[in-house]
Protein backbone atom coordinates (compact mmCIF):
# COMPACT_ATOMS: atom_id res chain seq x y z
CA UNK A 1 0.00 0.00 0.00
CA UNK A 2 2.74 2.32 0.53
CA UNK A 3 3.97 1.80 -3.04
CA UNK A 4 0.58 2.43 -4.28
CA UNK A 5 0.77 5.73 -1.98
CA UNK A 6 4.09 6.73 -3.32
CA UNK A 7 2.68 6.27 -7.08
CA UNK A 8 -0.13 8.14 -6.39
CA UNK A 9 1.38 11.30 -4.69
CA UNK A 10 4.35 10.84 -7.96
CA UNK A 11 1.50 11.16 -10.22
CA UNK A 12 -0.06 13.61 -8.77
CA UNK A 13 3.20 16.26 -8.66
CA UNK A 14 3.65 15.21 -12.23
CA UNK A 15 0.09 16.42 -13.26
CA UNK A 16 0.11 19.30 -11.53
CA UNK A 17 3.42 19.80 -13.24
CA UNK A 18 2.35 19.20 -16.35
CA UNK A 19 -0.40 22.07 -15.70
CA UNK A 20 2.06 24.34 -14.95
CA UNK A 21 0.64 24.44 -11.73
CA UNK A 22 3.47 23.38 -9.28
CA UNK A 23 5.62 26.49 -8.76
CA UNK A 24 3.58 29.30 -6.63
CA UNK A 25 3.35 32.26 -7.57
CA UNK A 26 3.15 35.84 -5.01
CA UNK A 27 5.09 36.20 -1.84
CA UNK A 28 2.97 33.88 -0.20
CA UNK A 29 2.75 31.12 -1.92
CA UNK A 30 6.88 31.20 -2.67
CA UNK A 31 7.13 31.96 0.94
CA UNK A 32 5.21 28.59 1.93
CA UNK A 33 7.16 26.60 -0.72
CA UNK A 34 10.40 27.52 0.47
CA UNK A 35 9.42 27.10 3.62
CA UNK A 36 8.51 23.23 2.80
CA UNK A 37 11.49 22.89 1.01
CA UNK A 38 13.75 23.58 4.15
CA UNK A 39 11.70 21.39 6.03
CA UNK A 40 12.10 18.74 3.54
CA UNK A 41 16.29 19.56 4.24
CA UNK A 42 16.18 19.97 7.76
CA UNK A 43 14.11 16.38 7.59
CA UNK A 44 16.14 14.83 5.66
CA UNK A 45 19.43 15.71 7.65
CA UNK A 46 17.74 14.91 11.07
CA UNK A 47 16.82 11.64 9.33
CA UNK A 48 20.80 10.43 9.09
CA UNK A 49 22.08 8.69 6.93
CA UNK A 50 19.18 6.43 6.44
CA UNK A 51 18.32 5.55 3.52
CA UNK A 52 14.85 6.18 1.50
CA UNK A 53 12.78 3.21 0.84
CA UNK A 54 9.46 3.20 -1.66
CA UNK A 55 7.87 0.31 0.57
CA UNK A 56 8.30 2.84 3.79
CA UNK A 57 9.76 -0.03 5.43
CA UNK A 58 11.38 1.20 9.17
CA UNK A 59 14.97 1.10 8.87
CA UNK A 60 17.12 -0.09 12.06
CA UNK A 61 18.06 2.88 14.74
CA UNK A 62 14.33 3.45 16.52
CA UNK A 63 11.84 6.35 16.27
CA UNK A 64 13.82 9.63 15.14
CA UNK A 65 11.78 12.34 17.31
CA UNK A 66 14.25 15.01 17.24
CA UNK A 67 14.17 18.07 14.53
CA UNK A 68 11.49 18.85 12.70
CA UNK A 69 10.26 15.02 13.84
CA UNK A 70 9.34 16.49 17.12
CA UNK A 71 7.04 18.82 15.65
CA UNK A 72 5.46 16.54 13.16
CA UNK A 73 5.46 12.83 12.24
CA UNK A 74 5.90 12.78 8.74
CA UNK A 75 7.69 16.14 7.80
CA UNK A 76 9.12 15.20 4.47
CA UNK A 77 5.62 14.81 3.65
CA UNK A 78 4.55 17.49 5.11
CA UNK A 79 7.13 19.45 2.85
CA UNK A 80 5.73 18.16 -0.24
CA UNK A 81 1.99 18.41 0.81
CA UNK A 82 3.05 22.69 2.28
CA UNK A 83 4.51 23.06 -1.72
CA UNK A 84 2.14 21.17 -3.56
CA UNK A 85 -0.90 23.42 -2.13
CA UNK A 86 0.85 26.62 -1.86
CA UNK A 87 1.29 25.30 -5.93
CA UNK A 88 -1.78 24.73 -6.65
CA UNK A 89 -3.42 27.29 -4.89
CA UNK A 90 -1.38 30.29 -6.57
CA UNK A 91 -2.80 28.76 -10.04
CA UNK A 92 -6.43 27.81 -8.97
CA UNK A 93 -7.82 25.85 -11.31
CA UNK A 94 -9.96 22.69 -11.19
CA UNK A 95 -6.97 20.44 -12.74
CA UNK A 96 -4.70 22.09 -9.94
CA UNK A 97 -6.51 21.15 -7.31
CA UNK A 98 -7.59 18.31 -8.74
CA UNK A 99 -3.70 17.18 -8.90
CA UNK A 100 -3.27 18.80 -5.52
CA UNK A 101 -6.22 16.33 -4.02
CA UNK A 102 -4.18 13.49 -5.68
CA UNK A 103 -1.13 13.85 -4.11
CA UNK A 104 -2.88 13.98 -0.62
CA UNK A 105 -4.75 11.24 -1.26
CA UNK A 106 -1.41 9.06 -2.29
CA UNK A 107 0.52 10.87 0.82
CA UNK A 108 -2.57 9.84 3.04
CA UNK A 109 -2.33 6.65 2.15
CA UNK A 110 1.45 6.09 2.36
CA UNK A 111 1.30 8.47 5.52
CA UNK A 112 -0.99 5.71 7.44
CA UNK A 113 0.88 2.48 6.42
CA UNK A 114 4.10 4.09 7.17
CA UNK A 115 2.42 4.74 10.69
CA UNK A 116 1.00 0.79 10.71
CA UNK A 117 4.71 -0.35 9.78
CA UNK A 118 6.27 1.65 12.29
CA UNK A 119 3.98 0.77 15.44
CA UNK A 120 4.78 -3.29 14.79
CA UNK A 121 8.12 -2.78 14.46
CA UNK A 122 8.33 -0.07 17.01
CA UNK A 123 5.88 -0.17 19.57
CA UNK A 124 7.08 2.85 21.39
CA UNK A 125 6.00 4.66 18.40
CA UNK A 126 2.38 4.47 19.51
CA UNK A 127 3.35 6.98 22.44
CA UNK A 128 4.64 9.27 20.27
CA UNK A 129 2.13 9.53 17.64
CA UNK A 130 -0.14 10.34 20.46
CA UNK A 131 1.91 12.91 21.51
CA UNK A 132 2.67 14.37 17.68
CA UNK A 133 0.59 15.95 14.93
CA UNK A 134 0.72 14.41 11.73
CA UNK A 135 1.44 17.51 9.22
CA UNK A 136 0.54 20.47 10.80
CA UNK A 137 2.38 21.33 13.86
CA UNK A 138 0.19 22.41 16.32
CA UNK A 139 -2.24 21.39 14.27
CA UNK A 140 -5.93 22.30 14.28
CA UNK A 141 -7.04 19.18 15.25
CA UNK A 142 -5.49 16.30 17.83
CA UNK A 143 -2.27 14.63 17.42
CA UNK A 144 -4.30 11.61 16.85
CA UNK A 145 -6.14 12.75 13.76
Amino acid sequence: MSIAGFAIAVLGLIGLWQANGLFATGWLGMAIQAIGALLMLWARFTFGRRSFHAAAEPTPGGVVTTGPYRLVRHPIHAAILYITWAGALSHPRLLTIACALVVTAGLALRMREEERLMTAEYPEYAAYAARTWRVIPGGLVTPRA
